[in-house]
């Protein structure tokens, strides 16, 4: 191997590892979902061509699911996904799209926008550490939960998020 290589593998090596991901066993655990419904409307001199639009929300309604369980407040759901929702936030009229509207401005259609945020809570030591998750962690926390079976969690870069979860064989 020629030296002259040397320094950009020991560069690519140290940057794999200070960004790799680590793994922790968790006993203790939460999965949430927090599920919501928005109405929101764009807002642009020309909605065709701006690329990007001035958007305003409006009224939203939200639900926070747990481990799978149904959240008080909940009306919709299971969905194919395992997910409870919330009731339909009211639609705005007319009058409130105009009263948001600019001089110069056209509104767009009110648009309902559904989302989703997980998050994943767990023991570490005498503490709890919460971090964004995904919906296969949330998932497998469903599955993982009510035997209360400990999961080997793969956090990601910089121990930011949670990306997978395993249950531990015992």
């Amino acid at each position: 191997m020629q030296m002259r290589f040397l320094p950009s593998i020991i560069t690519a090596l140290t940057a794999l590892t200070l960004t790799s991901c680590s793994t922790t066993t968790a006993e203790q655990y939460e999965a949430t979902a927090l599920t919501s419904y928005s109405w929101q409307v764009k807002y642009a001199n020309n909605l065709r061509s701006q690329p990007q639009p001035r958007i305003e929300i409006f009224a939203n309604t939200s639900v926070l699911n747990r481990n799978g369980l149904k959240p008080p407040g909940a009306v919709v759901g299971l969905d194919d996904r395992g997910l409870w929702w919330p009731t339909l936030p009211p639609r705005p009229s007319v009058d409130e799209v105009e009263q948001h509207k600019r001089p110069q401005e056209e509104a767009g259609k009110p648009e309902l926008v559904k989302n989703v945020k997980y998050k994943l809570t767990y023991g570490v030591g005498n503490s709890q550490q919460t971090l964004p998750t995904n919906y296969d962690v949330y998932r497998q926390v469903v599955k993982a939960y009510p035997q209360k079976i400990p999961l080997e969690l793969t956090l990601g870069v910089n121990d930011n998020s949670v990306e997978k979860a395993e249950p531990v064989s015992k």
